[in-house]
């Protein structure tokens, strides 16, 4: 019923979704914080359980495979736009208390900038995922909304499910109707723009467009989140999963981990953006 709500909303609605069970779940865990109800009412429940992590077929950083089990969590059913960090900038500035930089505002693929004092997406980019945000820039934003960055495993079960499906929409190859992929340079696409794309669970854009930053360090499989990769304090290379717009085919499956992408995790990228998860 979950997915079903989902899918037809966000088709129906250009993916402004609000379920009303998430309303209700926002209103149990906000603890009287704004910026709780606007984020969970725009969030799936991924269930907690078992799934198969990996390929046994695919590049050695996907292998081995294995089972893993991940706590039933929340996940942002779009990725951040460029609206939406833009909100953040204005709120807290281009870098933390630590120094450290959330947007590489002065890069010339950056689609965000400020105008009057005022931060603000480029014309026409608004609704495209966010590009050129540091691994930092991702996790602070999550932060600020009482969320945080999903780990690799949680990113994996929300884009494949349980039943091993090589693509978040199954095990048919890619093509225009999915995701963005093969395109040229910087020529991302809005963050609604594939709705038949959609995960087993009705979430958008997790093939395709941007990668997508995860907490977990890039580190060699079996995945396990008390070794060390889970650690939040800036430095180690982290995962992007998902693919971007420059992708080739193979490259926006749901197992790949982006081990040839240039991923700095003090800089932003061209390619790469982030979504939030949350406890559920």
């Amino acid at each position: 019923m979950l997915k079903k709500i989902t899918k037809a909303n966000l088709l129906r609605q250009g993916c402004q979704a609000v379920f009303i069970f998430f309303t209700c779940l926002a209103v149990v865990h906000a603890q009287g914080n704004s910026k709780d109800l606007r984020s969970l009412k725009t969030m799936a429940l991924i269930p907690g359980g078992s799934f198969v992590m990996g390929s046994s077929n695919g590049p050695d950083d996907e292998k081995p495979q294995h089972t893993v089990f991940v706590k039933a969590f929340l996940m942002d059913i779009l990725p951040v736009s460029n609206a939406d960090f833009a909100q953040f900038l204005n709120a807290r500035g281009l870098q933390n208390q630590q120094a450290e930089t959330f947007y590489d505002h002065q890069d010339s693929d950056a689609k965000i900038h400020q105008r009057n004092s005022v931060w603000q997406a480029d014309l026409t980019y608004e609704l495209h995922a966010a590009n050129e945000v540091s691994w930092v820039g991702a996790r602070d934003y999550c932060t600020w909304f009482n969320k945080r960055l999903p780990t690799e495993a949680e990113w994996e079960k929300a884009a494949r499910g349980i039943d091993g499906r090589k693509y978040p929409w199954g095990n048919a190859p890619p093509n225009a109707k999915f995701a963005l992929f093969g395109a040229p340079y910087n020529s991302s696409a809005p963050v609604d723009a594939f709705p038949d794309g959609a995960s087993p669970y009705g979430i958008l854009d997790m093939a395709g467009n941007q990668w997508e930053w995860v907490s977990s360090a890039y580190q060699p499989y079996p995945y396990r989140a008390d070794d060390g990769r889970e650690n939040q304090n800036a430095g180690p290379v982290r995962s992007t999963r998902g693919g971007g717009h420059d992708s080739n085919a193979e490259e926006i499956s749901a197992t790949q981990r982006g081990r040839f992408l240039s991923r700095n995790p003090k800089a932003g990228h061209h390619n790469i953006g982030f979504r939030c998860a949350s406890n559920y």
